[in-house]
C-alpha cells in the first residue's frame, strides 16, 4: 500500500538588503547569518564600500543577503556620494529590507537611512543590534515602541550580531517574509563575488584596522595580478593613496608597517581561499582619487 504524500514543502527565495547608518553592525550581522566571514569589519565607520551578496540556504528556502555601505551625511566627495548611491539603489530593488539600528541609540544618520526606506516603500524587519550592551532589557521597551511608530515594520527583532543572540529567530523571520520561489544559487555557494575581489577587501581591512582614523578613507586597493600557480595563489596588489605623506605612513620605517599589514592580509587570504598565498604589495599615489568620479570608476567604484 502506498502511503499518501504529505503536503508539498513551500520553498521561498528572495533578496534581502541590509541597511543602516555606518558602524551599526551590518557586516558583522551578515557574517554571523552566513556562519562565515564574507564582509570585512572594523570599529571604524564606512568600512563597507561595495554591496556584497551573501547566500544563505535553509530547508525552507534561500535568502540572498546584500550588505550595503552605511548611509551617512559626512562629506560630500565623490566617494561619499557613491557609497550613499550604492546603498539606496540596493534598497529600491529588493524583496525585503533588514533595517539595522543600535539598541537605545538613534542619530541623524539613522533618520537618513529611514528616509531611504520610506521612499522605497519596501517590506522591512527592524533589527535592533548590540542588545548585549543593554544590561536591563526592559529599557528596550520604550525604544522598540518608538521604532515601531516610525515605519510599519513586519517585526522588531533584538539581536547581538557579535554574540549570535537572536540570529536563528531572525533567519526564520526572513524566510517567512520572502516570496515563494526556487533557489537561485547552488546550495554550497555563498556569494557571487570573485576571490580576486575578496583579496582586495582583505588587504583593505588591514589598512582600516591598523592605521589612523583618516588615512584608511584616503586609500583603496587594486589587484593587479591574481593567478593560480602549482596549488597556490600569486597576488600582486596596489594600494592607492592621494599624497606622498600618506604613502610614507603606510610603508613605515624601513617598510616595517607595510610588511606587517601585508603579512596579516596574506594569512587572512589563506584562511578564506584554503591554499597558500604569495602576496606582493606596492603603494602608489593617485592624487585626489576619492574626489574624482572618473578615477573612482577606474578603481572599481561603479554604479550598478
Amino acid at each position: 500500500m502506498v502511503e499518501p504524500a504529505g503536503d508539498p514543502v513551500i520553498r521561498r527565495c528572495g533578496y534581502v538588503t541590509i541597511v543602516g547608518r555606518p558602524n551599526v553592525g551590518k557586516s558583522t550581522l551578515l557574517n554571523r547569518i552566513l556562519g562565515q566571514k564574507l564582509a570585512i569589519t572594523s570599529h571604524k565607520a564606512q568600512t563597507t564600500r561595495h554591496a556584497i551578496l551573501g547566500v544563505k540556504t535553509l530547508p525552507a528556502g534561500q535568502a540572498l543577503f546584500i550588505d550595503t555601505p552605511g548611509i551617512h551625511q559626512r562629506g560630500d566627495g565623490a566617494l561619499n556620494r557613491y557609497l550613499n548611491r550604492a546603498a539606496r539603489s540596493a534598497i529600491g530593488d529588493t524583496n525585503l529590507v533588514l533595517f539595522v539600528v543600535e539598541a537605545l541609540r538613534w542619530t541623524a544618520e539613522d533618520d537618513l537611512a529611514l528616509e531611504a526606506l520610506v521612499n522605497a516603500k519596501v517590506p522591512a524587519i527592524a533589527v535592533i543590534n548590540k542588545v548585549d550592551g543593554v544590561p536591563d532589557k526592559t529599557a528596550l521597551l520604550p525604544y522598540l515602541q518608538a521604532l515601531a511608530a516610525r515605519y510599519p515594520f513586519l517585526s522588531l527583532l533584538p539581536v547581538s550580531a557579535a554574540r549570535g543572540t537572536g540570529i536563528e529567530a531572525l533567519g526564520q523571520a526572513v524566510i517567512a517574509a520572502l516570496p515563494e520561489g526556487e533557489p537561485q544559487f547552488p546550495e554550497d555557494q555563498i556569494t557571487d563575488r570573485s576571490e580576486r575581489f575578496f583579496a582586495a577587501e582583505l588587504l583593505r581591512e588591514q589598512l582600516v584596522q591598523r592605521y589612523g582614523e583618516e588615512l584608511p578613507y584616503r586609500t583603496t586597493v587594486e589587484i593587479e595580478r591574481f593567478v593560480e600557480d602549482g596549488g597556490r595563489y600569486r597576488i600582486n596588489a596596489l594600494i592607492w593613496v592621494e599624497r606622498s605623506g600618506q604613502k610614507a605612513i603606510l610603508i613605515g620605517h624601513r617598510g616595517a608597517a607595510m610588511k606587517a599589514t601585508a603579512t596579516q592580509a596574506r594569512l587572512e587570504m589563506q584562511k578564506l581561499f584554503g591554499c597558500p598565498v604569495h602576496l606582493e604589495v606596492w603603494v602608489k599615489i593617485k592624487k585626489s582619487w576619492s574626489s574624482d568620479e572618473a578615477a573612482l570608476a577606474q578603481l572599481g567604484y561603479r554604479d550598478a
